[in-house]
């Protein structure tokens, strides 16, 4: 089956050079199970593989993750907890195979409130892949879209008080040159999963024009080909940012 839809992705038009997705579900699919929420997120492991995988055959160049957001530093301490001991546990697992696959690693976002040994097991994953070819992988990890916004805002603030910057030359390429995706083209198509319609502060300046896709599938059982699914139906999708065809 998996061959099957990389043939028709392949016939079927331009891939997507920048996925991002927004994980979602790992709760629900451990409440179903009757088992505790941290081994959703554990499962959930599993699909971020699948989902590399599959970026990399289907030939999709940047597949930025939400991995944990600044609203997450919300949730009972022992469930943070275990999301960074779960940060710490990828980092360790993943990063030899990540490096074999040719997908270079980055780490997004505002790392000033992860502790120690978080930050220095995602800095190993970081610097073990660093030169893959096939595949850039954003995480974002401590990150919002506000945040960002308002970390772009000060930036620019400062560089104007300085001397460098007039207010006058403030535009939308100035604010983009300050934000944790500078240098990268803004996501081609969104996937959420868990069938939740909302953006929840994720990439808000650079999903402007972002195809959306919605995925009924709770995250732990995301795989490849229900990433297959979705670059499929992003290639049905007429984008015309803004503007009408000439008639």
């Amino acid at each position: 089956m998996s061959s099957q839809r990389i043939d028709r992705i392949r016939l079927s038009g331009d891939v997507p050079r920048h996925v991002a997705v927004i994980m979602d579900g790992n709760g629900r699919w451990a409440r179903q199970r009757s088992l505790p929420r941290h081994l959703g997120h554990r499962e959930g492991m599993k699909s971020v593989r699948e989902t590399i995988e599959g970026a990399v055959e289907a030939g999709i160049e940047v597949l930025t993750i939400f991995a944990f957001s600044t609203e997450n530093w919300n949730r009972p301490q022992d469930e943070v907890s275990a999301l960074m001991s779960l940060l710490q546990l990828y980092a360790r697992k993943e990063r030899d195979d990540l490096k074999r696959q040719g997908v270079e690693v980055h780490i997004l976002g505002d790392l000033d409130r992860v502790d120690d040994r978080t930050r220095r097991a995602v800095e190993t994953i970081v610097e073990g892949t660093r030169g893959g070819t096939e595949l850039r992988l954003n995480l974002m990890i401590s990150y919002g879209g506000r945040e960002e916004i308002v970390r772009a805002a000060r930036i620019l603030a400062e560089r104007v008080a300085l001397g460098e910057l007039s207010a006058e030359e403030i535009d939308a390429e100035a604010l983009s040159s300050t934000l944790f995706t500078t240098g990268l083209p803004d996501p081609d198509l969104l996937i959420r999963t868990s069938g939740e319609y909302r953006l929840s502060n994720f990439m808000l300046w650079q999903l402007a024009y972002t195809e959306l896709h919605i995925s009924p599938v709770l995250w732990p059982d995301f795989d490849r080909e229900t990433l297959f699914e979705a670059v499929l139906d992003y290639q049905q999708r007429e984008r015309r940012f803004g503007r009408v065809e000439a008639t």
